[in-house]
C-alpha cells in the first residue's frame, strides 16, 4: 500500500534541495569569477615589479602565474557557502530517498525517477566525502549543475508516481545490482566533469600564448594544473570501471534467476556491455604507450555519452525485459 503523504514529502523534499543546489551554484560561480580580477591584478602587479628591477617579461602579455596557483589569498567566502549549501542539499536528497522508499516499502530503485534522485544523491555525497581529503571547491559548479539539472528532469520529464514493483522484481538482487550502478554512474558524472576540464585546459596549453595570456592566467587561478586534473579523473574512472564490472555479473546472476538465462541480449544488456567496452578501452589506452592522456580521455567522454544513451534513450524507446525500468 503507497502511502501519498510520504511520496508528496519525498518530492517536496526534492524541490527545496534544488532551491539549495541553485544557490549553492550561484555561489560556486561567484567564487570562480572572482579569481578573474584577482588573477589579473596579481599578474599585472608581477609584471611591474618586474619591470622596476630591470627583469620583466616583454610587454607581449602579463607575467604567468605558477599554475593552479592562488594569485591572491582570498577567503573564498562564496566557496564556503556554497559547500555548505551543497551539503545540506545532500541532505534533503537523502531525506527524499528514504521518504520516497518509504512510501512504497522497498529501495527508491525501481524507475527513472528514483534512479535519477539516488544517482543524484550519490553524486552530491561523493562529491562532499572527496572534498574532506583535499580542496575540491573549484569542482564545485561542474557538480551541482549537472545535479540540479539532473533533478529537473526527473521531476518533469521522468517522474513516476509511487508503486510498488512487479513481484518478478521484488529480489535482494534488485537493491545491490541497480544501488551498485547507480553509484558508479555517479562516480562516472564526477569524472566526466574532470575530464572536460582537463581537455578544456590542456587545450588552452597550446593555444597562442599572446592571444590566450588573459584566458590562461583566469584559467590557471581558477583551477589544478592539468596534470592534476587527469590524475583525478584517472583515479575516479578507476574506482568507477570495476564497480560497473560488479554491475555487469550482478545483472547476468540476477537475470538467470528471473528469467532463466544470464544473458539474454536485451537492449539495456547490451548498452550496459557496451559501457564496459569503452571504459575497458579508456583504461587500456592509459596504461599503453603512444596513447596521451588528452587522447585517451576522449574515450572517456565517449563513454559517458553512452552512459546517457542507456538511461535517457534505451529506457524510453527500446522494448526489452527491462522496460519496467522506464517512465
Amino acid at each position: 500500500m503507497t502511502n501519498e503523504t510520504l511520496a508528496l514529502y519525498a518530492n517536496l523534499a526534492v524541490y527545496s534541495a534544488m532551491a539549495v543546489f541553485t544557490v549553492a551554484m550561484i555561489a560556486f560561480a561567484s567564487d570562480l569569477a572572482g579569481a578573474a580580477p584577482a588573477s589579473l591584478a596579481s599578474a599585472s602587479g608581477a609584471q611591474k615589479a618586474a619591470a622596476l628591477v630591470g627583469a620583466g617579461p616583454s610587454a607581449t602579455g602579463p607575467a604567468p602565474l605558477v599554475p593552479g596557483e592562488d594569485p591572491a589569498p582570498r577567503r573564498r567566502k562564496a566557496a564556503g557557502i556554497a559547500m555548505v549549501l551543497t551539503g545540506l542539499g545532500g541532505l534533503l536528497l537523502i531525506a527524499a530517498a528514504a521518504m520516497r522508499g518509504l512510501s512504497v516499502h522497498r529501495a527508491p530503485l525501481g524507475n527513472m525517477f528514483e534512479f535519477a534522485l539516488v544517482g543524484s544523491m550519490f553524486v552530491v555525497l561523493v562529491f562532499i566525502a572527496i572534498s574532506l581529503r583535499r580542496d575540491v571547491r573549484w569542482l564545485g559548479l561542474f557538480v551541482v549543475g549537472p545535479v540540479l539539472l539532473t533533478l529537473g528532469l526527473a521531476i518533469t520529464v521522468f517522474y513516476t508516481d509511487a508503486s510498488e514493483l512487479l513481484p518478478s522484481l521484488k529480489s535482494v538482487w534488485l537493491v545491490i545490482h541497480v544501488t551498485v550502478a547507480t553509484f558508479s554512474v555517479a562516480l562516472f558524472t564526477i569524472a566526466f566533469s574532470v575530464v572536460i576540464l582537463h581537455l578544456v585546459k590542456t587545450w588552452l596549453e597550446v593555444q597562442d600564448p599572446l592571444s590566450m595570456s588573459r584566458l590562461k592566467t583566469v584559467v590557471n587561478a581558477a583551477l589544478p594544473p592539468s596534470r592534476s586534473l587527469d590524475r583525478t579523473a584517472y583515479g575516479i574512472h578507476a574506482v568507477a570501471f570495476p564497480l560497473w564490472t560488479f554491475t555487469l555479473i550482478a545483472g547476468a546472476i540476477w537475470a538467470e534467476q528471473a528469467w532463466g538465462h544470464y544473458w539474454n541480449w536485451d537492449p539495456k544488456e547490451v548498452w550496459t556491455f557496451v559501457i564496459w567496452v569503452i571504459y575497458a578501452a579508456y583504461l587500456h589506452a592509459r596504461a599503453t604507450t603512444g596513447w596521451s592522456a588528452r587522447s585517451a580521455n576522449y574515450l572517456a567522454i565517449v563513454g559517458f555519452g553512452a552512459i546517457l544513451v542507456n538511461y535517457m534513450v534505451v529506457n524510453v524507446f527500446f522494448v526489452g525485459q527491462h522496460s519496467y525500468s522506464g517512465m
